[in-house]
């Protein structure tokens, strides 16, 4: 049997607060990408990353990103996965994404299949499948 692993670090994206407090109580470690300037690093989490627009780092032309301006988003992921491997910050094994705003969900989700670098990092979390359906049985045939 082919057995898969995905080394790619995963994503998931929650809503509201709420939502991001049960992600890191049910699985804390993770980093938290949290939209505008503050950075967010509560109870279960390990590190935390804002959006907040930062020059770009890469000089113009370069070899990964072509020196194109780079959304926040991906210098937000960017930022993290150098976190992660300079151990400048604590080790995550997940990203939790604060995004209430559907524009900044739709920039991620972009970001994760276009960006030249973010999608050999990143991955966006897909949830279990969902349980087989329950199929009653019929008590036997009593003798």
């Amino acid at each position: 049997m082919a057995v898969f692993a995905d080394g790619r670090v995963p994503v998931e994206v929650v809503t509201d607060r709420a939502a991001l407090a049960a992600s890191l109580a049910a699985r804390p470690s993770a980093a938290v990408l949290s939209e505008g300037v503050e950075t967010l690093v509560p109870e279960g989490a390990s590190t935390g990353a804002s959006l907040a627009s930062l020059a770009s780092a890469h000089a113009v032309g370069c070899a990964c990103c072509a020196g194109a301006m780079r959304s926040p988003v991906a210098q937000a992921l960017d930022r993290l996965f150098l976190g992660r491997m300079t151990r400048s910050c604590p080790w995550f094994d997940r990203v939790v994404a604060l995004l209430p705003d559907p524009a900044a969900r739709d920039a991620l989700a972009t970001i994760l299949r276009e960006d030249p670098v973010i999608p050999s990092r990143f991955r966006l979390e897909v949830g279990p499948p969902p349980p087989p359906p329950v199929v009653e049985k019929f008590p036997p045939d009593e003798p």
